[in-house]
């Protein structure tokens, strides 16, 4: 199964540590293959992600604030 990842917003964040991040939002698109319309078609699979700049993966927790994966890193927008 083809996968991609689909830029659905990027914002400026400030950490916890005082620095300022880019974080970018993305959705998991699937290629649907029953679709054989000549064209690519991708669909949504209803799972997103948060990423920084350079990759890392950004957690979103339940009081609605976001952390850096693997860090004590809290961002607010």
């Amino acid at each position: 199964m083809d996968k991609q990842l689909h830029l659905l917003e990027s914002f400026q964040a400030r950490g916890s540590d005082g620095s300022h991040y880019k974080v970018m939002g993305y959705e998991h698109l699937v290629r649907d293959p029953s679709l054989n319309l000549g064209n690519e078609q991708w669909e949504p699979t209803g799972l997103t992600e948060y990423r920084l700049e350079d990759g890392r993966l950004v957690k979103p927790e339940r009081d609605g604030s976001l952390r850096i994966d693997g860090s004590g890193v809290t961002l607010t927008r």
